[in-house]
């Protein structure tokens, strides 16, 4: 399977992916710590996560995929939302709690 068939398969495997640096419990990067916190306090704790550092080749070919070039970028039901400024506005606006809730069992 391509890098690309593995970002593919990643985005449309799950509900909520978010492609990050580090782990949510060791985040790597303060942008990367800030969408987990977010996406927490939002109702996110059973997305799923993937760390890009761990990951060289999807680090590389991502931003080709979404066309988004930094990390953290958050996937819902196979869209791009964006980074953790996007996410933290979305979470102050309360959509991102709806968008959670409509696409994570509870």
């Amino acid at each position: 399977m391509s890098v690309m068939e593995q970002i593919r398969a990643a985005v449309e495997g799950h509900a909520v992916v978010l492609f990050m640096k580090g782990t949510p419990q060791f985040p790597m990067c303060e942008f990367s710590s800030r969408a987990v916190k977010i996406l927490h306090a939002a109702g996110g704790e059973a997305m799923c996560t993937i760390n890009v550092l761990e990951e060289p080749e999807i680090r590389a070919n991502l931003p080709r995929y979404s066309n988004w070039p930094t990390f953290p970028q958050l996937f819902i039901h196979g869209e791009l939302i964006g980074g953790s400024d996007i996410t933290a506005e979305l979470a102050e606006s309360g959509e991102l709690a709806r968008m959670l809730s409509e696409a994570l069992p509870q």
